[in-house]
């Protein structure tokens, strides 16, 4: 008898697995019904969580509301953790984690995953932490939620694969920005170094003239007083103004790129004459 090839084990898929990844799978801009109420839902306590965690540092609002906080802090874990199980159980829908267990261990390493997952880990932990160094710390790590926009905003998707299209021009224009904060630095050292010695003590101390100067900020604390050195500072500032704009440009030719691909009309291909239609 001939020998059959056996398919590889994969997760059985159900009705009501499938409809919950549905809901919190669908990509931006496909979202109808019930995918749709739970995106707007999730944003809205994203938001509402970025807002408690600034009005959390003001002290007197702290010591007025700080039941409010907590309380909401709890509802906001018990949402995230529900939906980050819920996720797990549901990633095998994709062809991607498809395996019920290794799919599922590679779905906890993923980037999506790992933001969910720090989004939630530091309230649990700082249930056990005694050290309250370690607690402060870990309380900044609920900024994370903020990042978790990106998984559900159209805008941000455009921006990511903007920067992704864009990624080696702007590592080029960001290395070449680098390059010219050095040689300026050691230009201005070597002029500013024997007038200002204890300011313009070294090339990385000069570095953040170099930095403040490029970017035309000029915080002041850092300054030449030589002819040949406010020569070289004015020359500093026109240079960085051009040096800057380039990851702008480049930046704005990858949005334009990502709009003007979306809003292009979907071209079919005749299967009998090849052409386009």
């Amino acid at each position: 008898m001939p020998t059959v090839a056996r398919r590889p084990k994969t997760s059985v898929r159900t009705p009501l697995r499938k409809t919950f990844y549905r809901i919190l799978e669908t990509s931006a801009g496909h979202r109808r019904g019930w995918s749709q109420v739970f995106n707007g839902l999730l944003i809205t306590i994203i938001s509402l969580n970025s807002v408690a965690i600034v009005l959390h540092t003001v002290p007197e609002l702290n010591q007025r509301y700080e039941q409010v906080f907590y309380d909401f802090e709890l509802f906001s874990v018990t949402f995230f953790t529900l939906e980050y199980l819920l996720r797990v159980w549901v990633c095998v829908e994709n062809d991607r984690y498809s395996h019920p267990v290794w799919g599922r261990v590679r779905y906890l390493f993923s980037t999506a995953a790992i933001i969910d997952f720090l989004a939630i880990f530091p309230f649990y932990f700082t249930l056990f932490a005694t050290d309250l160094a370690i607690v402060r710390i870990l309380r900044l790590f609920r900024i994370f939620r903020l990042f978790r926009v990106t998984r559900y905003s159209h805008a941000f998707k455009v921006i990511r694969n903007a920067v992704e299209d864009k990624k080696e021009e702007l590592i080029l224009s960001l290395v070449f920005v680098l390059f010219m904060l050095i040689i300026v630095s050691s230009l201005m050292y070597y002029v500013e170094h024997s007038a200002q010695p204890d300011k313009f003590s070294s090339i990385p101390a000069t570095m953040w003239w170099g930095i403040s100067a490029m970017t035309t900020v000029g915080y002041g604390d850092m300054h030449p007083i030589t002819p040949l050195g406010k020569v070289l500072g004015g020359l500093a500032a026109i240079l960085g103004i051009g040096l800057f704009a380039l990851p702008t440009g480049i930046l704005v030719s990858g949005f334009t790129e990502q709009i003007r691909t979306q809003k292009a009309p979907t071209k079919h291909r005749c299967p009998h004459c090849g052409k386009e239609y």
